[in-house]
């Protein structure tokens, strides 16, 4: 009897290994992972943001909107990382600062993606601010000097930022 049991469990094992497929390799699956900086609201999400240029149709009308936003960061202040400005994809940008000045963002932020929520107007820029915000930049004394009129372009103030 324990003749019997051992081949049929011999056997059984035979059988069951001869009907397993061969282990196919593995497929090497490629994935990028982008590491997030967030500034400010740290429950910001890039969920739900527009481009830069979709802003421009979102705001006609409208002097302000509260609204998410993704651009390219063209320039950011040198001195503390209190500001910078946002390609609008139209040739322009837009001049984004930061609530309550209670964050900034890295002052080697230009060239990255930027996920802004906020509220964005249509704004006069001082004289004042955009001299204050050359000389930030590291702008000559003469080009500084330059700045005689203030300008109305779109602004952006924001509760939170997501740096890609």
């Amino acid at each position: 009897m324990k003749k019997i049991l051992l081949a049929s469990l011999f056997f059984s094992l035979i059988i069951s290994s001869c009907n397993q497929k061969a282990a196919a390799p593995e497929e090497e699956t490629l994935v990028e992972t982008v590491e997030l900086e967030i500034y400010g609201d740290s429950t910001i999400t890039p969920d739900g943001a527009i481009s830069a240029t979709e802003l421009i149709a979102a705001m006609e009308g409208k002097d302000s909107i509260m609204v998410k936003v993704k651009g390219e960061i063209q320039e950011c202040c040198q001195q503390k990382g209190c500001w910078m400005d946002v390609d609008m994809g139209n040739g322009k940008s837009m001049t984004v600062r930061f609530k309550d000045y209670g964050f900034f963002v890295p002052m080697n932020s230009a060239g990255r993606m930027a996920i802004l929520d906020g509220m964005a107007k249509v704004d006069t820029q001082s004289v004042d601010w955009l001299r204050h915000k050359a000389m930030d930049a590291g702008s000559s004394d003469e080009e500084i000097a330059a700045i005689t009129e203030p300008v109305v372009s779109v602004t952006f103030l924001a509760n939170g930022v997501i740096l890609e």
